[in-house]
């Protein structure tokens, strides 16, 4: 079974956003990263999407609602809707407001009872940017840690006005303050590429996934290292759609230097063992 840990749809409140809205800036980071732009991004079609998901035969996707400012924001109700929409073939990850703790946990908790299967944090993408160690968070890390539910924390890339939102120092610290916490840091906490590895050795609750980070930027090599050796069991792997086209960036995965067991680890086995679903045999 193969696991796209972030994929975005042409549908709903995805096209509001900057990867659908602003598409000459989307298609120069395609390929900045190497590749050909997708058509289903370019023409905003759900079927060349499932199709294009079918043809390299990705299993699912996780799709990853989000409150981010200018980023755009994608509700909870929208990702509902394309996973009811499209049975089997999407994983809902739910977005909370972090500005009220009560209203966020009952988010949670409404999301858990939706089917959804992870929470979505971007600290340094929200209205009022935050960091990752930012006291207003923790009680929302204490709640999904003690309902069990994993968190996707974007703190790489553009993750925040400066570079200071995605230091991996903060993340550091909330991977000690909640140690039973999975956290899921999704860019691959870039550039601190050395330094996430670092955490990814160290503490055994953080989950990587470098998705479109992955594809011929600096310190990719790296996470290549990483991915044949101690994080094999913790490494996701994530086409970042509409960033980096679904077929085009599985076949490059492929052709990485990553032992066969491994590659079925993290395309999609470490994704089961997370989310708690059965592995389904090719």
């Amino acid at each position: 079974m193969i696991i796209d840990f972030r994929l975005r749809p042409p549908v709903g409140g995805f096209l509001d956003t900057l990867m659908y809205s602003a598409g000459a800036r989307r298609d120069g980071f395609t390929r900045t990263v190497g590749f050909t732009p997708s058509p289903a991004a370019q023409q905003q079609s759900m079927d060349l999407l499932l199709g294009e998901m079918e043809a390299a035969g990705v299993d699912a996707g996780v799709v990853v609602g989000r409150l981010a400012g200018v980023l755009g924001s994608v509700p909870n109700e929208d990702v509902r809707q394309i996973v009811a929409a499209h049975p089997g073939r999407f994983i809902g990850a739910a977005s909370i407001d972090p500005t009220d703790r009560r209203r966020a946990c009952r988010t949670i908790d409404q999301a858990l009872a939706d089917g959804f299967r992870l929470i979505n944090i971007e600290p340094g993408s929200y209205p009022v940017p935050m960091h990752a160690d930012d006291r207003r968070l923790y009680p929302i890390y204490g709640h999904c840690e003690d309902v069990g539910v994993p968190v996707i924390m974007m703190v790489g890339g553009t993750a925040g006005p400066d570079l200071s939102y995605s230091d991996p120092i903060r993340t550091d610290r909330v991977l000690a303050d909640f140690p039973t916490l999975n956290v899921v840091v999704a860019h691959g906490g870039w550039p601190w590429v050395n330094e996430i590895l670092h955490l990814g050795f160290r503490r055994q609750n953080l989950w990587l996934s470098p998705d479109m980070y992955f594809s011929r930027m600096p310190g990719w090599e790296e996470y290549v290292k990483a991915a044949d050796g101690f994080l094999s069991d913790r490494m996701l792997y994530a086409s970042s759609f509409p960033l980096c086209p679904v077929r085009e960036y599985k076949s490059w995965f492929e052709s990485l230097p990553i032992r066969e067991e491994n590659l079925r680890k993290i395309m999609g086995g470490n994704a089961c063992r997370l989310l708690g679903i059965p592995a389904r045999n090719p």
